[in-house]
């Protein structure tokens, strides 16, 4: 049976696909934004009833007039061609599954580096590209595309005066996954800090509830990540190591089901150390190298 739409405020409303997980809490949020001309943003997976709830979702009068996506995940982008069809409505996002990706994370996805997580989208392609502080504009509404990379080289973040819809960059339920070579712990960093310059009023994420207090979120995500970062420094102080050996060492209570998702956090954090100069691997730079400290 389809999920309801549930209102959020004047012309906002948000339906949560049937795609609960470890990784997508409750399911991916889909926002139906306009009151006449809709923007759907993050249409989610390709899933046969949660196109059925968007579509449903239409009152009369309404219809869809543009499809926007945050990042190419397998549970934010895949819908986005059906319901084109179904509605005539193009697809924008800011490029295809590698657009936005960092120099070091081209490497070593050239270098066969996989990414974990939530899988990618790798056929992902918009129908127009929008460019880092790009509008777009609708019956009632408008929206400035924030390019936002770290948790997806292609990932943004859309501003609706002081509302923003953060997809998976920020979430009130957990920290953002960083996951090379799709994600990189340095643009993360610079994304989240610019993302505190603005004084937002509330955000909207990709997964979980409404976020009330925007900067004490973002404030909470850095300060996780230098934590991290200092405990990953400890760690190297004491001996050099892998990714793995390294959070097996920091990770020392996490079930072993989960030591190669914290090992894809560390070397995240070893790949962002080494571009600062606070570590180093032997050798070429890769997921199984050994890193000394600097």
């Amino acid at each position: 049976m389809p999920r309801h739409a549930l209102p959020l405020g004047p012309g906002l409303r948000r339906i949560t696909a049937p795609n609960p997980s470890p990784m997508t809490f409750r399911g991916t949020n889909t926002y139906l934004l306009g009151t006449r001309g809709l923007a759907v943003i993050d249409p989610g997976p390709d899933d046969p009833a949660h196109l059925e709830a968007i579509l449903a979702a239409l009152g009369p009068g309404q219809r869809i007039t543009h499809i926007l996506v945050t990042h190419a995940h397998l549970d934010h982008s895949p819908l986005a061609r059906p319901l084109a069809r179904e509605t005539g409505a193009p697809v924008l996002a800011f490029g295809d599954a590698r657009a936005g990706r960092s120099a070091v994370m081209t490497r070593l996805a050239a270098a066969g580096l996989a990414g974990g997580g939530e899988g990618v989208e790798t056929g992902f392609a918009p129908d127009a590209t929008l460019a880092d502080g790009a509008e777009v504009a609708g019956d009632g509404w408008r929206l400035t595309a924030l390019h936002t990379p770290g948790h997806f080289g292609n990932h943004l973040c859309f501003a609706a005066g002081d509302t923003l819809f953060t997809g998976d960059l920020v979430m009130g339920w957990a920290s953002s996954l960083v996951s090379p070579p799709d994600g990189d712990l340095t643009d993360f960093m610079a994304s989240c800090a610019r993302l505190s310059g603005h004084r937002w009023r509330v955000m909207h994420p990709g997964h979980g509830a409404p976020i009330a207090d925007p900067a004490a979120r973002l404030a909470w995500l850095l300060a996780h990540r230098r934590t991290r970062e200092a405990q990953i420094r400890a760690a190297l102080a004491e001996g050099p190591g892998t990714a793995d050996a390294l959070a097996r060492r920091i990770y020392a209570d996490t079930p072993p089901e989960l030591l190669p998702a914290a090992a894809r956090n560390v070397f995240a954090h070893l790949v962002d150390l080494a571009g600062r100069d606070l570590a180093r691997p032997e050798g070429p730079l890769s997921a199984g190298a050994v890193f000394h400290a600097t």
